[in-house]
């Protein structure tokens, strides 16, 4: 696929205002693939993600911009209870709420890094359309409104500080659709027919707070409501609205804006491929300007990484996969990621009240299994509102922290063995869906499932439960087809304990343990010659 099969030939715009910086990227695929993910990305392997802004203001979870204007929606319902009816109360003044008071990213990332995060991504828009930074192009930003601070600089300034490299994601492109629903009005009740405030333009702010503001630079939706069933991720399925041109400009403009003013070492895109790909080439310009901007502040060398979803194999080549909520379940041969959270996307009060966090032991199990496989996990800690985790939370990130600097050197610095593992999971199929959603599908984890990791001549196996007596690693067995190396020695990280082991033509058997240092996962170091 290359980008002379567009369908919106009208999106091939001006880059005027922003212009593309050329170099050794053109924004076409075949150039793109001459892209090699860099080494501080697949050394790090593990990040921390704010995926934090003001539809956290509510904490009543993802999407709440949209599922608001939902009549019968349970977010509707929390709207109506807590705030009022969204034709008097939409969510431009949820923005208006949203203080974020508790916030010190200083205080937060060193936390994170401390935890074993390598990398620090932030949230710099998502599909609500509001820019958390000092946006040269959308009024709607949270220097003028809501918080009134500038967000991507404050984390940027605490990941550097803090000596973690630090990415961006950028989610904006849907909110053309996205926002379709505060088009509507209830069609029962008391307040039947009347509209939501999602049609109101600036000449409607006079005398109230937004005076000024168009709320269609935060809505647009000055546009007919797609037919099609449901959001379409593609663009492409009948009925959709097509964005117009000054949608699309003002897009490119923005994440131009973005980059140039942060130079982030990463850029998450929120999108099938890339935004708004294929009705715009917009996303391989954005990608073009990156890489060849990366190279011009790093001395010639391109440090960026740009993710993207569902791509085809070629695509692979040229920008990073990444796996939404879910893994392969196969060694990949490029590098990738997969991104999930340890609750909802944005903050769920009643996901705390419920206590249905993942906890330390799912995410060390997913980072294992992932890096094994040649992949990172990038790991979301919903903020609340005033820009903090809460304290089981808290507790969780400290937990994996403590594995993390127990077990660390299996994991940073790593590359994949000839498989990925050996045991009862990894003998499953359980194949990625589109972007992913394929966590928590698997048969739990037991000692006899064990993952994978390299080092120069060392080998790390991933004991993937407390082991209950002794641990057979049969793709180390002497007449395993995998292993033609000669063992040297065999220690437990983080134990002082002399380890009894030995080699047959089956397996390489270690002995029980009389203390296990965590029960998480033990890692067993394998040296060869």
């Amino acid at each position: 696929m290359n980008n002379d099969n567009l369908t919106f030939t009208e999106t091939r715009l001006s880059d005027k205002a922003e212009p593309m910086l050329a170099g050794e990227f053109a924004p076409t695929w075949e150039s793109l693939q001459k892209y090699e993910v860099p080494d501080w990305f697949r050394d790090a392997k593990f990040g921390i993600w704010a995926h934090w802004g003001p539809q956290c203001e509510p904490e009543r979870g993802d999407w709440y911009a949209r599922g608001m204007y939902e009549e019968g929606h349970w977010q509707y319902k929390s709207h109506l209870e807590n705030y009022g009816h969204p034709s008097k109360l939409g969510f431009k003044d949820i923005i208006n709420e949203w203080k974020a008071e508790e916030w010190d990213p200083e205080k937060l990332v060193a936390f994170y890094a401390k935890a074993g995060a390598k990398y620090f991504f932030a949230l710099a828009n998502h599909h609500d359309n509001f820019d958390l930074w000092d946006s040269t192009y959308q009024p709607w930003n949270s220097v003028n409104l809501g918080p009134k601070k500038n967000l991507i600089d404050g984390w940027a300034k605490a990941a550097r500080h803090n000596n973690l490299r630090f990415g961006v994601s950028v989610h904006a492109a849907h909110a053309w659709t996205w926002y379709e629903t505060a088009q509507g009005a209830d069609k029962d009740g008391p307040m039947e027919g009347v509209p939501y405030d999602g049609r109101l333009t600036k000449e409607d702010g006079k005398g109230t707070w937004w005076e000024g503001y168009d709320p269609q630079d935060l809505y647009a939706q000055k546009h007919p409501v797609s037919t099609g069933k449901g959001l379409d991720w593609n663009w492409t399925a009948q009925g959709t609205s097509q964005p117009d041109a000054a949608y699309v400009e003002k897009l490119y403009n923005r994440t131009i804006d973005l980059i140039n003013k942060y130079h982030p070492d990463a850029v998450y895109f929120d999108d099938t491929v890339l935004p708004l790909y294929p009705i715009s080439d917009i996303g391989l310009k954005i990608t073009a300007h990156y890489y060849n901007a990366s190279e011009s502040w790093h001395g010639g060398k391109n440090e960026a990484v740009v993710m993207g979803k569902v791509l085809s194999t070629p695509q692979k080549k040229a920008i990073l996969w990444d796996v939404e909520r879910g893994a392969s379940d196969k060694l990949e041969p490029i590098a990738w990621q997969t991104c999930t959270c340890i609750g909802s996307w944005h903050y769920d009060r009643g996901i705390y009240d419920r206590k249905q966090y993942k906890g330390a032991a799912t995410v060390i199990h997913m980072l294992t299994d992932v890096v094994s496989k040649n992949g990172n996990l990038l790991l979301s800690v919903p903020l609340r509102a005033g820009g903090m985790p809460d304290e089981l939370e808290m507790k969780i990130v400290e937990e994996i922290g403590a594995w993390m600097n127990q077990n660390g050197e299996a994991i940073y610095g790593t590359r994949p063995w000839k498989i990925y593992g050996e045991g009862p999971v990894s003998e499953e199929s359980n194949p990625v869906n589109e972007q992913g959603f394929n966590e928590g599908k698997s048969k739990p984890f037991t000692q006899a499932d064990v993952r994978f990791t390299t080092k120069g001549k060392t080998l790390y196996a991933i004991v993937m439960a407390k082991p209950e007596g002794a641990i057979k690693i049969k793709s180390l067995g002497d007449k395993s087809n995998l292993f033609d190396g000669k063992i040297t020695e065999v220690v437990v990280l983080g134990s002082d304990e002399g380890v009894k082991w030995s080699v047959s033509d089956e397996a390489l058997t270690i002995e029980a343990l009389n203390n296990v240092p965590n029960a998480i996962a033990v890692v067993l170091k394998v040296e060869t010659e």
